[in-house]
């Protein structure tokens, strides 16, 4: 008999032990619905036979038949689609757990950012393919040539930029993509979709590491997709990523792919290993290895907590395992506030520069708070001195689809007039003028060294990844001389050679050879 926590006030779990027939009844509900709603992103969990406390009483079949069709009348009148996802036997009857979804016909889709991450060779674009196309590998790249973006990445097998790929589900859990002429047409699949989730392709070669600190430091990641070859297990790179996620605090699951190609001992060896590794001091993390619906429902409610990590064993050629994996994406709940930080003036980061003919210049990044509309005029900076200048947006395209405004959380194309191509650079801010933003030279923050092979001292040098600004900073003040791997500090940092617009608050990662440091900004100058 499955337990359950006492249901909380907050959060999208809804508890209820009978739903009883009478409109008073069924206000209530949709209220309650729609509260779990916004608690949830746009996804809630309601689960029926279970008391309050937590106790699964259970229903009989009539009285579970009622509490459906009480619930179906609710979830019209909140915009709702619900699906029984399981089926449990409580004391005196049957438990059901029910995930909702709010209609995509009057909101936009429900996006989720995940960076995918893995040594070189561990199968990341091709199941990035694999999921989004529909169409099996057949072991020697096919599927990776369909989503790389440069002929060399082809040619040599290996993703070296940031590539954003599109997963739809629509409001039955259904993959869009697999439905369409080009199943990565990004502007369809966001008209017929009602949840999407950005997997982000990123290198796995450890030279193409700035690149993958980009990636993610500037996309707001979700959760993040860990990709484990079952032939290598975690070796190399791979390994890196998995400190990353875990100094940064992000959420993420493991997919063990190339299950066709290993023995049965040899997959074993890989899962063991890696068991070891996520238990280990400094990781603290409990593997969940997925193998039955009840455990990818179970997976997909408590991986947002960050202490549970899904382990899923997949094979890119001969489908086995993708059909979990697929069930789960379409479970896993918004982890982002977005909702909250849309009430905030507008602020996005350049990620990428654009001369488009016929268009002018275009910006792109991921809109971090508040809300633009074409025609507002907003300001982008700063500039090598200092300076921010006042731009108009002529339009917006989110997916590749023209709309009016464009909100935090989406991905968005802006074309401006007021400033020339060769003024912005990657990093560059674009923020509301009620936002009055201040260009920053120097910083104080708290660091801590997460490997040096030597000692850090004052003057020490280093690359800082810090939403999509990358930039060389030095080590002027420090509360503590010298640091060593594993040190903790206050430390007052210099851009060397341009300012850039930064808060308090914000995390970044900085770098230099084998050096590899975390920080959070804890006070502008």
């Amino acid at each position: 008999m499955k337990i359950y926590p006492a249901e909380k006030e907050a959060g999208p779990v809804e508890y209820k032990l009978k739903i009883r027939r009478s409109a008073e009844k069924i206000e209530k509900l949709a209220t309650q619905l729609k509260y779990r709603l916004g608690e949830g992103g746009g996804e809630a969990f309601l689960v029926i036979g279970v008391t309050d406390e937590g106790e699964p009483l259970g229903l009989s079949e009539e009285e579970l038949e009622e509490s459906l069709r009480v619930l179906d009348e609710a979830s019209k009148k909140i915009n709702a689609v619900w699906k029984i996802v399981q089926v449990a036997q409580g004391k005196r009857g049957k438990v059901v757990e029910v995930f909702l979804r709010r209609s995509r016909l009057d909101t936009p889709p429900i996006f989720l950012n995940i960076p995918v991450l893995g040594n070189v060779d561990s199968g990341k674009s091709t199941l990035i393919s694999v999921l989004c196309t529909g169409e099996l590998d057949d072991g020697n790249g096919l599927a990776m040539s369909k989503i790389a973006r440069y002929l060399h990445e082809i040619e040599s097998g290996r993703t070296s930029s940031i590539t954003p790929n599109y997963l739809g589900f629509d409001v039955d859990g259904n993959v869009v993509n697999h439905r369409l002429l080009d199943p990565l047409e990004e502007s369809e699949i966001f008209l017929k979709s009602s949840k999407i989730l950005i997997l982000i392709d990123l290198g796995g070669h450890e030279r193409y590491l700035r690149t993958t600190l980009k990636g993610v430091m500037g996309r707001a990641p979700d959760y993040a997709m860990l990709v484990v070859a079952a032939n290598a297990g975690l070796i190399g790179t791979g390994k890196e990523h998995l400190g990353l996620l875990v100094a940064l605090k992000i959420p993420f699951f493991v997919v063990v792919t190339k299950k066709d190609l290993v023995p049965h001992e040899i997959l074993g060896r890989t899962l063991t290993g890696l068991y070891a590794l996520l238990k280990m001091p400094g990781v603290r993390k409990i593997p969940l290895l997925i193998e039955n619906e009840d455990d990818i429902v179970l997976a997909a409610r408590l991986v947002p907590k960050a202490r549970v990590v899904p382990i899923f064993i997949v094979s890119n050629v001969t489908g086995e395992g993708l059909d979990r994996l697929n069930k789960f994406l379409n479970l896993l709940p918004p982890r982002m506030r977005w909702k909250e930080k849309r009430k905030r003036e507008f602020l996005m980061y350049v990620e990428h520069v654009f001369n488009v003919r016929g268009v002018g210049l275009v910006v792109s990044g991921l809109v971090l708070e508040g809300e633009v509309r074409v025609n507002e005029r907003v300001l982008i900076g700063p500039d090598s001195r200092g300076l921010f200048k006042s731009v108009r947006v002529k339009s917006i395209h989110v997916n590749r689809v023209s709309v009016d405004s464009a909100q935090a959380g989406q991905e968005a194309c802006l074309a401006i007039q007021g400033i020339g191509f060769d003024e912005v650079v990657k990093g560059m801010c674009l923020t509301s003028k009620r936002l009055q933003p201040k260009s920053i030279r120097s910083f104080e923050a708290e660091i801590k060294i997460l490997h040096h092979p030597t000692m850090i001292k004052r003057g020490y040098q280093a690359v800082c990844h810090i939403h999509t600004i990358r930039h060389a900073i030095v080590f002027e003040k420090m509360s503590k001389e010298p640091l060593r791997t594993g040190d903790s500090a206050i430390v007052h940092l210099r851009f060397l050679y341009r300012p850039w617009y930064i808060r308090k608050g914000d995390v970044f990662i900085f770098r230099e050879g084998r050096t590899r440091g975390l920080g959070v900004v804890t006070r502008v100058s």
